[in-house]
């Protein structure tokens, strides 16, 4: 999974515009805080994309297979159908 909140901390370099620096300062707003927050949903976005991209051809084909032939729970509902048996209702939690 993608996780990027268990990290160390790395000191960097950026070039901001300074107006908007300067507003951000005056406003109280930490800069760093809030470029890390940014930062990692824009790379969470970035990645989440590019993996939907690249498995693309996969989630299609699954998709397909689940619109002709359905889930499995749906399969073994339609074998009990046919049995002649009571489809199972929700699994009653433990007390």
């Amino acid at each position: 999974m993608l996780d990027l909140a268990v990290a160390p901390k790395k000191a960097t370099n950026l070039t901001l515009n300074t107006k908007t620096l300067e507003m951000a300062r005056s406003l109280g707003i930490n800069v760093s805080q809030t470029v890390d927050v940014l930062l990692a949903a824009e790379v969470k976005r970035i990645y989440w994309e590019r993996w939907n991209a690249e498995n693309k051809e996969a989630i299609d084909h699954y998709n397909a297979r689940i619109a002709a032939e359905g889930t499995f729970a749906q399969q073994v509902n339609q074998w009990l159908a046919e049995q002649g048996e009571d489809t199972p209702g929700p699994v009653p939690k433990a007390a």
